[in-house]
């Protein structure tokens, strides 16, 4: 399993970007990834760190298609290719109802037929074809001017069965945000799986976005977990997710919810051996790479608190197994 890092941050500055690409650049991490930004714009961002001499692996966590046309997004994720020398994961979401009729006048009708459409034409303009595709929300008649360069990996980002059956159909990667590794293990890779079946392809591999906070003295890991995960709490498709994985989560009770993940092991806390051991449980769900995100302790504490938590948790999960300490209470 690849171990990479995510911004905890939405940047407003380069300040807020090259620690993070440092850090990859000088670790075994795979892989610089970010979210949707609203500050300095996502993929504007990874084009001044390859600009800066940073051109690390990147990945989107993810960009909302409500923003812009596939086909300026097929621009951005083959110019990043181009420029970065590394294959980028272009990961997608549709965003909220309310978002997206702020932008398009009225919401998707269906999100996962929006989705599809904007997959559908992603990967033909991103394999140089002519694309023909008259969908329900997206349409495309033409093709990109040619241009070498990395191959790009489309993802998706994938919290329910639906969505994860639709990725096994037309995604490259399955990226999950906040979720259960029992959950990614029983109910999404079984639909991933299904729908790659269905449509002939292999399953897309599944990255997951994970909470981590080293135990430090004086440090609240639920305030760290419930500045993390607040806005993702009072979200309904989020809480449903973890209601589904069984977890006693309530929008109104941001407090009690951040708790839950914490004692549930979705917002990782402890030494970093500890969290190695539970980032161990992704890859036996079937997790290809799993993303660290301090953003609790970034927005508790600092950006050089977070940067500590990843190079003490990236030193102890990047260090070989023969070398690993065993956990206690097993032989």
């Amino acid at each position: 399993m690849k171990t990479s890092i995510f911004v905890p941050v939405m940047p407003a500055s380069p300040a807020d970007l090259t620690p993070f690409a440092q850090l990859v650049h000088d670790t075994a991490a795979h892989r610089l990834w970010q979210g949707q930004s609203l500050g300095l714009e996502t993929h504007q961002g990874f084009a001044y760190l390859a600009g800066a001499g940073l051109a690390t692996p990147v990945g989107t966590s993810v960009t909302l298609t409500a923003l812009r046309h596939p086909y300026e997004a097929a621009l951005h994720a083959r110019s990043l290719a181009a420029l970065t020398g590394h294959s980028p994961v272009l990961g997608i979401g549709a965003g909220t109802p309310e978002l997206v009729e702020s932008l398009h006048g009225k919401p998707y009708p269906s999100p996962l037929t929006a989705i599809a459409d904007y997959l559908t034409i992603l990967r033909g303009l991103l394999a140089g074809e002519v694309v023909n595709h008259q969908g329900g929300e997206y349409r495309m008649h033409g093709a990109l001017p040619p241009l070498e360069h990395p191959p790009v990996e489309l993802g998706l980002g994938v919290l329910r069965p639906a969505a994860a059956r639709l990725a096994g159909e037309l995604a490259d990667a399955a990226i999950t945000w906040m979720t259960p590794p029992d959950y990614i293990r029983t109910v999404l890779r079984p639909e991933l799986e299904a729908g790659a079946a269905k449509a002939g392809r292999p399953t897309p591999r599944i990255v997951a976005v994970v909470h981590v906070a080293v135990r430090r003295y004086g440090r609240d890991p639920h305030l760290v977990a419930l500045n993390a995960t607040r806005e993702h709490l009072s979200a309904p498709h989020y809480i449903d997710m973890l209601r589904r994985a069984g977890l006693r989560v309530h929008p109104a009770q941001p407090g009690l919810s951040a708790r839950a993940l914490v004692e549930a092991d979705v917002v990782l806390t402890g030494s970093a051996p500890e969290i190695a051991t539970g980032l161990r449980r992704y890859r036996e769900a079937g997790v290809d790479e799993v993303v660290l995100n301090t953003a609790g302790v970034r927005m508790t504490e600092d950006r050089d608190a977070a940067l500590r938590d990843l190079t003490d948790i990236l030193a102890r999960v990047t260090m070989p197994e023969s070398r690993q300490p065993t956990p206690a209470g097993h032989p």
